[in-house]
């Protein structure tokens, strides 16, 4: 098995356990300027869905709407405000959106650009963070690993959120909102931005746990009976632990700007819930170079158990060999033929009565005595 971060990909022999996309990647025309809007992703949803959050401490709201009313309750300055945005393929619709809240055309460009590298950027009266979802999920009787990118919008009574899928993957979260009078209800904005990255980071752990699961499965393997496949598992998922490290690093060192930076949207006290989020993320990095040096180690393991087991076969055939070379030689110098009639130093065993037996036993014994000797030296 192997694991890959960016394309779903299955050949006979191995799987990937990342979730990737087949299609190619859309790319922006070389010249074209900066804040232009291309979905670089594939079209996941029928269409663009949104769903508000309407919270305070004891009161919270969740519907669906099809665009943004400027005079609805949850627009209001007073209000907290998460909007939960799902398909990133209507640009037209996406555009209007995020003009509203007069999101800077850098921006509106990455969240649509869905290969981007994880990061935290402010943008004046916003803060913009990207981040990659790595989490496990069932497919019929096989687990396999998403990874998708989720854009979150940190503004003064809101917060938006960018995903292509509709992937579940902020339900926990909506789950505590229900719950009157939490942390989450009191707190300001800032801290429904913390738990969206929270939530984030704790898939991270079940998705390493899969992989460490993976790797002992592989491990296993390997020892017990090495194939060629197992070697292309094994460096495809060195690479994709590599991808899946840089994606883990980039985050946290976004994290950390945000926890040093002074930004009037994060508070002291939402800053104390970050530095917990940037240990799970230092933990994180710790677990999968862990599993790199593991992944290392099963190459290592691979062509050991591989020279093993050609030292085994070729200790048969040299013992097979080697009982062959004295036969061999017996009866060549009885395949010369000579003439027994012509002198009596002419292979007299020729004319014996009990010859051929004899050639037999003799034989038989030189192969069951080589055998013993072979054996006394636990050659095999």
């Amino acid at each position: 098995m192997s694991l890959n971060l960016q394309d779903n990909e299955s050949t006979n022999g191995f799987r990937s356990l990342f979730n990737r996309s087949t299609s190619a990647v859309h790319r922006k025309t070389p010249g074209q300027p900066p804040g232009t809007l291309l979905h670089t992703g594939e079209q996941k949803l029928d269409k663009m869905r949104m769903l508000v959050h309407d919270y305070d401490a004891n009161r919270y709201d969740s519907f669906p709407i099809e665009a943004i009313d400027p005079n609805a309750s949850y627009m209001r300055p007073s209000s907290k405000t998460w909007i939960q945005i799902q398909g990133l393929h209507d640009i037209t619709q996406l555009r209007k959106v995020m003009d509203y809240f007069e999101l800077h055309p850098l921006v509106q460009e990455d969240i649509v650009s869905i290969n981007q590298r994880p990061k935290v950027e402010p943008y004046g009266d916003i803060v913009f963070v990207v981040g990659r979802m790595i989490t496990a999920r069932q497919q019929g009787e096989e687990t396999e690993l998403k990874s998708e990118q989720v854009s979150l919008v940190l503004g003064k009574n809101f917060v938006l959120s960018f995903q292509e899928s509709d992937d579940p993957l902020f339900d926990p979260v909506i789950r505590r909102m229900l719950v009157a009078n939490t942390r989450l209800r009191r707190h300001s904005i800032d801290f429904l931005t913390y738990a969206l990255l929270d939530n984030l980071v704790d898939h991270y752990f079940t998705a390493l746990d899969f992989v460490n699961e993976t790797i002992e499965a592989m491990e296993e393997r390997v020892i017990d009976k090495p194939d060629p496949i197992d070697l292309q598992s094994i460096h495809a998922l060195r690479r994709d632990l590599i991808f899946f490290r840089k994606s883990v690093w980039s985050l946290r060192d976004g994290i950390n700007s945000l926890i040093r930076d002074d930004s009037p949207l994060i508070t002291p006290e939402i800053k104390v819930y970050l530095r917990d989020v940037y240990d799970h993320l230092v933990q994180v990095i710790d677990s999968v170079e862990s599993q790199r040096e593991l992944v290392f180690s099963l190459y290592d393991m691979y062509m050991s158990s591989l020279s093993s087991r050609m030292n085994e076969v070729m200790k048969v055939l040299t013992v097979i060999s080697t009982l062959f070379i004295p036969l061999t030689f017996i009866v060549g110098v009885y395949g010369m033929n000579f003439n027994p009639e012509t002198s009596a130093w002419n292979m007299p065993e020729l004319n014996w009565a009990f010859g051929y037996p004899a050639a037999w036993g003799l034989m038989l014994t030189l192969v069951a005595s080589m055998l013993y000797y072979f054996k006394r030296k636990d050659w095999f």
